[in-house]
């Protein structure tokens, strides 16, 4: 069962149907919620960007901090819809400069994420923003970084929730809004 926790019935209706399940990847008894589909229709990237940056319209919002690789499709679009900047957070060994790391776990491991060392100023306005949110160790982490920046996280937004896997909570118990247009059970 899908819900929209950030969109009306029919733009999240419209939403999933792009959205297509592939069973069993990428290994066996997982559902995969393949945004591909949603990703070359223009119409629909357009309003799954809307509905990701219209809750944060109003927040005053400095940087929008797009997590790799997915984020990295939305992140951008969000931020110029918010007229902020953007910021990459990216898996190892893949900034220039001086970065800050952190090491998450996952639910097979463990993994890193890391930012440029001046991505950030103190007091910036950071939306965290991704396609999907999980179990929430790589969303976690990011807001660890911004935070040791200095950064005020204001807010999380991604296209959709894989409610089982407990990410949506335990975002939801940093404190600042979590918002996602499509909602899976």
């Amino acid at each position: 069962m899908t819900s929209a926790s950030s969109a009306d019935p029919r733009l999240a209706a419209r939403l999933e149907a792009q959205i297509r399940n592939v069973p069993d990847f990428p290994s066996p008894g997982v559902l995969f919620r393949d945004i591909t589909p949603l990703l070359r229709d223009a119409a629909s990237f357009a309003e799954a960007v809307e509905a990701m940056a219209a809750p944060f319209e109003d927040a005053g919002i400095d940087a929008v901090a797009g997590i790799e690789s997915r984020g990295f499709l939305f992140g951008p679009e969000i931020a110029l819809r918010l007229r902020a900047g953007f910021v990459p957070l990216r898996k190892p060994g893949k900034l220039p400069v001086a970065s800050i790391a952190e090491d998450y776990e996952l639910e097979y491991g463990t993994a890193t994420l890391e930012i440029h060392a001046d991505a950030l100023q103190t007091a910036q306005r950071v939306l965290i923003a991704d396609d999907v949110i999980a179990t929430g160790g790589t969303a976690h982490a990011a807001f660890r970084l911004c935070r040791r920046l200095g950064a005020e996280v204001v807010g999380f937004s991604f296209l959709l929730a894989l409610l089982p896997l407990g990410g949506l909570a335990r975002l939801e118990s940093l404190g600042p809004p979590v918002r996602t247009v499509l909602e899976y059970s």
